[in-house]
């Protein structure tokens, strides 16, 4: 009698480490992206650093994609357990920077220096904790068939203040706002009544009001702020910058003065332009088109984060992946809007593209956090 072998593998379960299980199409975009933002910090730096800025753009993106895969092998179901954990460990990082151990820079008690000249910005990593205890406390009732209740509601609201009021105590405004955004968007699609959404939405513009009115900013935020009302109030400081950008990017016309051809690149006139401003980058040497192909590219990537939230099965991995793309698309739209001068200067960087470990590795779990919500539905 012949006997029964194994069981056949699952088609894309076998071959590659079941590489077709993950989006594919996702890692392959952030990664395009990340690419794109290292050639655009090494143009911003090569004049004066060589490829030292674009290597470490570079180390940053490796790490976070090892620790995207990482979580999406984790599994849903453990991220979800860890959640309480990840959020924890956020909000004691928040309480730390604002000790001696943080760092101040440009007015902001935003970072906390580790060895051989790193930094670490808890604010980015709140973006994750924040997230995930979110889609966690706002599942539950879902998977009991039913929407959010007033208890989860104002769990939900204290879960998102908290925090807020730490970086706002830092003080980081645009970072701020994305928190506050991500955390509405989650809560409205998770079932919310209409009336706490209001209640969400007046909240947030209390906040905005009470950082503007308020000695809460520094100084040089204010200027930043005082600069996109009116351009000419601080034409040496503040307003300059802006200036520059703006000028940068509007020099690159139709298809750009070519890659390391910049003349405002090349010559230093943009601040802060491998971080802040790296879109004038793209927008002088790019050209509107290349400067498109990118917006386009981070565009494809929020999309896809989208497209896994409506497939998913779950309420968490839904919530998961809808938090992720509010998040990245306030992001981009705060950074590029200051870019433009449509928005105030917030400092925020524009994700997978500046340069900074913090914001590239968070930006990396992000995706990592979005593949396991998807890995988990093609596993049922």
């Amino acid at each position: 009698m012949r006997q029964a072998g194994p069981p056949a593998p699952r088609p894309g379960s076998a071959g590659l480490g079941g590489l077709a299980r993950h989006d594919v199409g996702l890692y392959l975009a952030a990664a395009g992206t990340s690419v794109v933002g290292g050639l655009l910090v090494w143009s911003a730096t090569a004049r004066t650093d060589g490829t030292a800025y674009l290597v470490r753009h570079l180390l940053a993106a490796a790490v976070g994609l090892v620790l995207a895969v990482a979580v999406s092998r984790l599994g849903q179901a453990r991220v979800r357990m860890a959640a309480p954990v990840l959020y924890g460990v956020a909000l004691l990082a928040l309480v730390a920077v604002l000790t001696p151990v943080g760092l101040t820079v440009n007015g902001s008690r935003s970072w906390i220096p580790l060895a051989g000249g790193f930094t670490l910005q808890p604010a980015e990593f709140l973006k994750v904790g924040l997230c995930v205890v979110l889609a966690a406390l706002l599942a539950a009732p879902a998977d009991r068939g039913r929407t959010p209740g007033t208890r989860e509601v104002l769990a939900a609201a204290g879960l998102v203040a908290l925090p807020v009021g730490l970086v706002l105590l830092q003080p980081d405004l645009g970072s701020a706002a994305v928190v506050l955004a991500m955390g509405a968007v989650v809560v409205a699609v998770a079932g919310a009544p209409r009336r706490w959404l209001v209640g969400a939405a007046l909240l947030g513009v209390v906040v905005v009001v009470a950082a503007l009115t308020t000695p809460v900013l520094s100084d040089y935020q204010r200027d930043r702020i005082t600069s996109f009302v009116d351009p000419s109030a601080d034409p040496q400081g503040s307003g300059y910058q802006t200036r520059m950008v703006r000028t940068a990017i509007g020099s690159g016309g139709v298809w750009g003065q070519g890659f390391m051809a910049g003349e405002r690149t090349q010559d230093g006139s943009v601040p802060y332009q491998l971080n802040d401003f790296v879109f004038s980058v793209a927008g002088e040497e790019l050209g509107f088109v290349g400067a498109t192909g990118l917006l386009l590219l981070l565009g494809f990537v929020v999309l896809r984060v989208l497209r896994v939230a409506a497939r998913s099965d779950e309420p968490f991995g839904r919530l998961v992946a809808v938090g992720v793309a509010a998040w990245l698309a306030v992001q981009v739209v705060q950074n590029v809007g200051m870019n433009l001068g449509l928005l105030p200067v917030t400092g925020l960087p524009l994700p997978f593209v500046s340069y900074g470990g913090s914001s590239m590795v968070v930006s990396w779990l992000a995706v990592g956090l979005v593949d396991a919500a998807h890995t988990a539905r093609r596993e049922r």
